[in-house]
């Protein structure tokens, strides 16, 4: 078993376990490594304490994030959502496929793929030359089923297995950007419907929550909640489009196409990631 295998088993095991509040010893027992090691190994590859991952699990904090002052609504308005202006973050920029480039099907575009590991578990990735197409966890789609939705998608494209060229894509979730660097490029198709919900979701700060009712009333269509969550289903870049950050106006999880653990997983990750004031960079066992 390699690191980044140890690591997502471990995160695994914790919220299979929340609710035991496992203590350090008995996590590393699940990894075969000490307690000291196993610290270090973690707090290495995820960038967060063992500690803090399980107290970003067993915060009851959806419904308060839910009712947060600052909704969605208020968010989208600062962004200029309702204008189609630029709204994605200061890190990510989407870019939708163009009309012209839809009918040529990709012809002429040379696709790059890979599959990485990752402390969230093995990751599938695809790159255009304007930027990241598609992005999964292999553990839930194998890469068989990533790469022949890919050829669909772009039937006349030239697939290149090359990770030396997708690496980046994963690399940036687990480390700091600096001032001044460049945006993330994403390049994806979708309905403009589609689209416009996952700019939406680029919207949702790292950490916190909104419902599909709240981006369904950001868009101007209130009443479009189930439409909202197919699209949000249909989120052709995990993690990087926050799909995960998405969950049901009563505070449960709701879906997700890598699966309820892998989403509550991921939400415990970024929320302790973020949460600075909580986060120790040490714990006893």
């Amino acid at each position: 078993m390699n690191d980044y295998a140890r690591i997502e088993k471990a995160m695994a095991y914790m919220v299979a376990h929340a609710a035991e509040q496992p203590n350090l010893e008995t996590v590393a027992a699940q990894v075969h490594l000490s307690a000291f090691h196993f610290q270090r190994l973690f707090c290495r590859y995820a960038g967060i304490s063992p500690k803090r991952f399980l107290q970003a699990l067993t915060l009851e904090r959806s419904k308060q994030l839910i009712q947060a002052s600052t909704s969605l609504l208020d968010i989208a308005h600062t962004l200029g959502l309702s204008g189609g202006s630029r709204l994605y973050d200061h890190f990510v920029q989407l870019e939708a496929v163009t009309p012209g480039e839809y009918k040529r099907q990709g012809e002429g575009v040379e696709i790059a793929y890979g599959v990485h590991e990752t402390p969230l578990g093995s990751m599938f990735v695809a790159v255009t030359p304007r930027g990241i197409c598609r992005m999964g966890f292999v553990d839930a789609t194998n890469s068989e089923a990533l790469l022949a939705r890919l050829g669909k998608e772009w039937p006349r494209s030239t697939l290149c297995h090359s990770p030396d060229a997708t690496r980046f894509a994963v690399e940036k979730l687990f480390t700091q950007p600096e001032e001044g660097t460049a945006a993330l490029p994403l390049h994806v198709t979708g309905t403009n419907f589609q689209i416009a919900v996952w700019r939406a979701l680029l919207t949702i700060p790292e950490g916190q929550l909104a419902s599909y009712s709240h981006i369904a009333q950001a868009l101007g269509t209130p009443k479009s909640s189930r439409a909202v969550g197919n699209a949000v289903g249909a989120n052709p870049i995990a993690v990087w489009i926050p799909c995960h950050r998405v969950i049901q106006q009563s505070g449960a999880l709701g879906g997700y196409r890598w699966g309820l653990d892998k989403k509550q997983m991921v939400q415990a990750w970024e929320l302790a990631k973020v949460d600075n004031e909580l986060l120790e960079p040490a714990i006893s066992p």
